[in-house]
């Protein structure tokens, strides 16, 4: 079976541009794109907290350390700059992998350089599934 999961968000990142006359996409800073574990070309999803709009679509690196977040053509008419957006890196993994995934969240200060990442693991030692049982 197959699962899908979030393995890495960037949490209540700012964007800082729009350009509604660019082919598609998200431009992200490669430092946040890498401490949230998405790659080039990468689809994700962009959630706007103004106003609860829900877009899918993939990431392209843009210049790093300038803490850029750019919705490229048709979301740019629903993200403008300033608003706070969550960005979600998702995959499907088999119960397998399940105990080595590390999800990623990650926190950033007004101009989206990172404050923080919290790594989270989906079972805590005393959930884990094969840990004995108490009856």
């Amino acid at each position: 079976m197959l699962r899908h999961v979030c393995k890495g968000k960037l949490h209540r990142i700012t964007v800082t541009q729009a350009d509604l006359n660019y082919m598609g996409s998200i431009t992200l800073d490669p430092l946040l794109m890498k401490a949230a574990d998405i790659r080039p070309h990468e689809m994700v999803q962009i959630t706007n907290l103004q106003n609860g709009t829900i877009w899918h679509t993939y990431a392209i690196p843009g210049t790093e350390g300038a803490g850029t977040v750019c919705l490229n053509g048709p979301p740019a008419r629903h993200f403008q700059p300033g608003d706070t957006i969550i960005v979600l890196s998702t995959a499907w993994i088999s119960d397998e992998e399940w105990d080595s995934l590390e999800a990623k969240v990650v926190f950033v200060d007004e101009q989206n350089h990172i404050q923080s990442i919290v790594r989270h693991h989906p079972w805590p030692p005393e959930y884990s599934l094969d840990a004995p049982q108490e009856n």
